[in-house]
């Protein structure tokens, strides 16, 4: 079992039917799925730059990612309906608190003058979205392996019914919002 699960069962959950007066367990807010988006727009000129924004999520999620498509035509962009045009993966289960345990205590300390993530960047349904403006903040990737630096989305999507039990789950697993 995980250690962050474990503390989830045994610390988040006391303090959560403490706070918010949950009847039962069930009505606890959950860590659904976790999912990372790179947009690769420079994958219309040039292929090869989607073929290394897969190769970096792969590495740094041990799964395999899903290539992106435009859903419409942006003629602004040079963008046509059905050009791949990013990459994603969805963790749950097991790998998703793996990767979640690895973001906590290795990748965000190695980020240069860190703070802390914003509170901001809810979305008013629970769900949160941490932007990522470089992918080699990840103990994975290889400084010179990289062709081109690109940020990412790390999407935390839970079941909580307001963004402050969002925020107080998301705080209780470790992640560190600016004071």
């Amino acid at each position: 079992m995980n250690h962050l699960r474990k503390k989830y069962n045994e610390e988040i959950v006391p303090t959560m039917m403490e706070k918010f007066t949950y009847k039962s367990k069930m009505e606890m807010p959950k860590l659904k799925k976790i999912i990372i988006n790179i947009g690769v727009g420079d994958a219309v000129q040039n292929s090869k730059f989607l073929d290394g924004a897969l190769a970096d999520l792969e590495a740094i999620t041990g799964q395999k990612p899903v290539v992106t498509k435009a859903k419409k035509a942006i003629a602004g962009f040079k963008v046509r309906a059905g050009q791949p045009i990013g990459c994603k993966v969805t963790l749950r289960g097991e790998r998703m608190y793996n990767f979640l345990e690895k973001l906590i205590t290795i990748t965000l300390p190695r980020v240069r003058d860190f703070r802390g993530i914003s509170e901001k960047a809810f979305d008013g349904r629970g769900n949160y979205t941490l932007g990522i403006s470089e992918q080699l903040i990840f103990s994975e990737i290889e400084y010179d392996d990289v062709v081109k630096t690109r940020g990412m989305d790390i999407t935390f999507v839970t079941d909580a019914e307001t963004d402050d039990e969002a925020k107080m789950l998301l705080a209780g697993f470790g992640l560190p919002f600016r004071q």
